[in-house]
């Protein structure tokens, strides 16, 4: 049996797939790949002329700048959401998880006076244990992915209350912090290093995808876990490994937003896992699991923030910019829907 089915093909009593047959079909699949993330790409080049259109203040350098800077943290979330949505799973805990890595960072460099990589290390590695812990629930106490992470999303919010004692921790003492997301690291230039720091992580994770056996069994799991598992491959510690490597992102995105605000807001992560899935949605990953990209995440996450920045710049009052982005969730997975649908024919 293949490690990848297709739906059809694990849903109905098809014949055997010829050697002739399946060249087509990978082809087909690649194709359709490509023009999903075309559409995307074309999707935020209308947005962009869109409000670039109603105002002009849209198109200038440093708004431009705020944009990217805006994506870096939804980019991170849902990046680490991608492998995890790709194995057919799902994770609630990035947004509140986020957050409290956050505090960990603080709590590292403000309360113990660590240095600064000590910091980066201490956020990024209480991701990868949030990762692991949902991963350990999924894989072997077999709890759904909606309720393991609904838990550990609560969870990490009272742990980032408490650690924190319900206040934010700045990080004035701590130079250098800052410039970690703010800083230029090219003269001239209003690129801060996090979306440098965003573009590099997102260059590194699609290698993982397209290159490691950790990529390959992503895809395998979320196409059929139980062919996976026949094949001789030891998928619940797989998917552990899949779930801590999210984590590590949802980290990183922690220790960005801290040095982005100067401070750990152990209140603020609640709906960011929200965008960071639509984002991922957006950029062709199918809830259902088996096929996704990480270029399609990043179009998809660069899509969120230029709809939430260009509503914002032609002054579209908040709730109205919840519920556009609402609006953009549902529409993004009707079109997963449809896609699965024309994959099952």
């Amino acid at each position: 049996m293949s490690l990848v089915e297709t739906p059809a093909s694990r849903n109905q009593g098809t014949k055997p797939e010829s050697a002739e047959q399946k060249p087509v079909r990978d082809l087909a699949t690649r194709f359709r790949s490509s023009l999903q993330q075309l559409l995307a790409f074309g999707s935020l080049i209308v947005l962009v002329i869109f409000f670039g259109a109603i105002n002009s203040r849209f198109l200038v350098p440093s708004n431009l700048s705020d944009i990217l800077l805006s994506t870096v943290v939804i980019g991170l979330l849902a990046l680490g959401a991608t492998f995890v949505i790709i194995t057919g799973g799902i994770d609630l805990s990035v947004g509140t998880g986020m957050s409290l890595c956050s505090v960990m960072t603080g709590v590292v460099l403000t309360y113990l006076g660590l240095p600064l990589w000590a910091g980066v290390i201490g956020g990024i590695l209480m991701g990868a244990v949030i990762g692991a812990v949902n991963g350990f629930l999924i894989s072997f106490l077999k709890i759904p992915p909606f309720i393991a992470t609904l838990a550990t999303m609560l969870v990490a919010q009272g742990m980032a209350l408490v650690v924190s004692g319900t206040k934010p921790i700045y990080f004035t003492s701590t130079e250098g912090f800052a410039n970690l997301a703010l800083g230029k690291p090219i003269p001239g230039l209003v690129v801060p290093n996090a979306v440098f720091i965003f573009f590099a992580v997102a260059v590194l994770a699609g290698l993982v995808m397209s290159k490691t056996l950790l990529g390959r069994y992503t895809f395998s799991i979320g196409s059929n876990e139980e062919a996976t598992a026949l094949s001789g491959i030891n998928v619940r510690n797989w998917k552990l490994w899949i779930y801590t490597a999210a984590g590590a992102f949802t980290g990183l995105a922690g220790v960005i937003i801290a040095a982005r605000l100067n401070s750990a807001q152990p209140g603020q992560g609640m709906g960011y896992e929200l965008q960071a899935i639509a984002a991922v949605v957006i950029g062709g990953t199918s809830l259902a699991g088996g096929k996704g990209s990480i270029v399609g995440t990043v179009i998809g996450a660069l899509i969120m923030s230029v709809l939430t920045n260009g509503l914002r710049i032609i002054s579209v009052p908040q709730e109205w910019q919840n519920v556009a982005i609402g609006v953009v969730i549902l529409v993004a997975v009707y079109l997963d829907m449809l896609r699965r649908k024309e994959t099952a024919k």
